[in-house]
């Protein structure tokens, strides 16, 4: 069974990932300097995968697929340890001097999850496209 979404939903999907991105993302930033910087990811997404998916041809919905799950995918790796994330975050705003130690938890996490992404993310494109 395949699912046909047209542009249209494809672009009611991105701007629903925008904000669930923002909110989760803001929400696990320790600092108004860490939540002004990941503020600017959906921007930096846009102006970077716009065009290259227009050079290399992509279809608009194939590219408002890859940017909403590119962003979720973000959501998914730091939401489970943004506790950790934020701590370390911080701590390492306020002691720029000093290199913070990765947290090994958080280190399998975001490759285990980045991973899951990737596969759901190929698996899921032929079932809706």
């Amino acid at each position: 069974m395949s699912l046909h979404l047209t542009t249209d939903d494809w672009v009611v999907i991105a701007g629903v990932s925008t904000v669930i991105y923002m909110v989760a993302m803001r929400w696990c930033m320790p600092t108004p300097k860490a939540k002004r910087q990941i503020s600017f990811v959906p921007l930096g997404g846009s102006v970077l995968l716009v065009p290259n998916a227009a050079v290399e041809g992509y279809s608009a919905s194939f590219t408002l697929y890859l940017y909403s799950c590119l962003l979720l995918a973000f959501v998914i790796m730091l939401v489970p340890v943004g506790k950790r994330v934020a701590a370390d975050t911080l701590e390492q705003e306020q002691k720029p001097w000093d290199k913070v130690p990765l947290n090994t938890f958080s280190l399998y996490w975001f490759a285990f999850s980045s991973t899951g992404c990737i596969v759901a993310m190929l698996y899921i494109w032929p079932a809706i496209n």
